[in-house]
């Protein structure tokens, strides 16, 4: 199994057709048979955690059981012809835990095993509460801004689903030191994990670690 996470960029003045892209990059997936789970997601401004959508950047999730690992034919021509570049990250899911809409999409993994001589990436999801989307989006900019200058950070991007409710991150780490680092000792992150708990902010989450594939066929 492969997550294969697709960051797909369109030039500016064709935005339109990335919009309209989230739609029509279904039914190709759908059909694809060695696609266990997918996502069509957008991302937040500069390609960051953020409230404002940035219209001409977007990515495809897909996870493979085995088989073929490049997007679907249609999908290929779509953004060559309207003159994408893209940044792909393969992914070997190690450790997950929750669902993505009910999904154990990475099946069951608790490999407690930390890789320690790969880079690592993880990626959290949520569906925020609707009463909760207030403290939610006023906790993210401390944290946002201290996960890029943490140290170790290789790449970070936030996405979402639906607008301010179904929200993702992916991070990518030089190492599982540095991504623990700042997971539990970078104070803001921690606080605000702390009150995620205790305030209830989310309906339905999920969060996996990975090892990152560097030469992946």
């Amino acid at each position: 199994m492969v997550c294969i996470v697709s960051i797909i960029r369109y030039p500016k003045w064709l935005s339109f057709f990335g919009i309209l892209s989230m739609a029509i990059f279904h039914l190709p997936l759908k059909v694809q048979k060695n696609i266990s789970f997918y996502k069509l997601m957008g991302t937040g401004k500069n390609g960051g955690f953020d409230i404002q959508p940035q219209w001409n950047q977007w990515v495809i999730l897909r996870v493979i059981e085995k088989g073929e690992i490049g997007l679907p034919q249609f999908i290929q021509w779509f953004l060559k012809m309207f003159n994408c570049t893209s940044e792909t990250f393969f992914l070997k899911p190690y450790n997950s835990y929750g669902v993505w809409d009910g999904k154990k999409c990475f099946g069951n993994l608790n490999n407690k095993n930390e890789p320690t001589q790969t880079k690592i990436a993880v990626l959290t999801r949520a569906t925020i509460r609707f009463s909760k989307l207030n403290a939610f989006w006023k906790n993210v900019p401390a944290v946002n801004t201290n996960i890029i200058n943490s140290k170790g950070l290789i790449y970070s991007i936030g996405m979402g689903e639906i607008p301010l409710i179904k929200q993702a991150t992916l991070s990518i780490w030089e190492n599982i030191d540095a991504m623990k680092s700042f997971a539990y000792q970078q104070k803001e992150h921690v606080a605000v994990i702390q009150k995620t708990r205790k305030e209830d902010w989310y309906s339905e989450e999920m969060f996996t670690r990975f090892e990152v594939l560097e030469n992946y066929p």
